[in-house]
């Protein structure tokens, strides 16, 4: 799994009380979690931001192809969950909520990029995040294809890309895909097949296509 660098200390609360011997987090349900941060306890949200800290930053890389980027989105992530935490009407859904602020976040620093290259301030640091993820076991052919989808990607615009991401690295549905990217379905669909011709031009794909977006 792609991890971008550790996390900056302040990103996250340090606990101040909490269980001696507290048990995994894993065991931990998400509700309970979200209950107990809400009424204050600092151990709570510690525990809720390293139980979901790494989904969100191997999320957040993908999505910015930058690790200082990706950083930057985790740490936004979760400091506006933690203030947010009230706002959350159904705890058991908290991953996919933080996953929703964390590409609301990518979007934003999407259009400061776009802003930024029509002034000629911004350089590009893409790095081949689908190449880096691939497990250690994985044979030089499969790494070479999941480069060649990294050099697809590359030139798709960043919010077809992030699409693409979603749907076929993520596995979220289409309705989801739209909600995450805050557009509506019919834009999803046009930005995932965009990128989808466009990676199909570079490396086969079993179970993509470009038409299964267009109906």
């Amino acid at each position: 799994m792609v991890r971008p660098r550790a996390v900056r200390a302040h990103a996250a609360p340090r606990p101040e009380s909490g269980p001696r011997s507290a048990p995994p987090l894993a065991e931990v349900r998400d509700e309970e979690l979200v209950d107990r941060a809400r009424a204050g306890d600092r151990w709570a949200e510690e525990a809720l931001f390293r139980k979901h800290v790494d989904y969100i930053a191997a999320l957040a890389f993908r999505l910015m192809r930058s690790e200082a980027e990706a950083d930057d989105v985790v740490q936004d992530t979760f400091v506006d969950a933690l203030s947010q935490l009230r706002n959350l009407a159904e705890p058991r859904t908290l991953r996919s909520w933080l996953a929703g602020i964390a590409v609301h976040k990518a979007h934003r620093r999407f259009r400061r990029r776009k802003l930024r290259a029509l002034f000629g301030l911004h350089v590009s640091t893409h790095e081949a995040v689908l190449e880096a993820s691939a497990h250690d076991g994985a044979s030089p052919e499969h790494r070479a294809e999941l480069g060649l989808v990294d050099a697809a990607l590359a030139g798709v615009p960043d919010a077809a890309r992030a699409a693409w991401l979603l749907r076929y690295v993520e596995g979220h549905s289409l309705e989801d895909v739209a909600r995450l990217c805050g557009c509506s379905l019919a834009t999803a669909k046009r930005r995932i097949s965009r990128t989808q011709q466009s990676v199909a031009r570079h490396v086969e794909i079993d179970g993509t296509s470009a038409k299964e977006e267009d109906g």
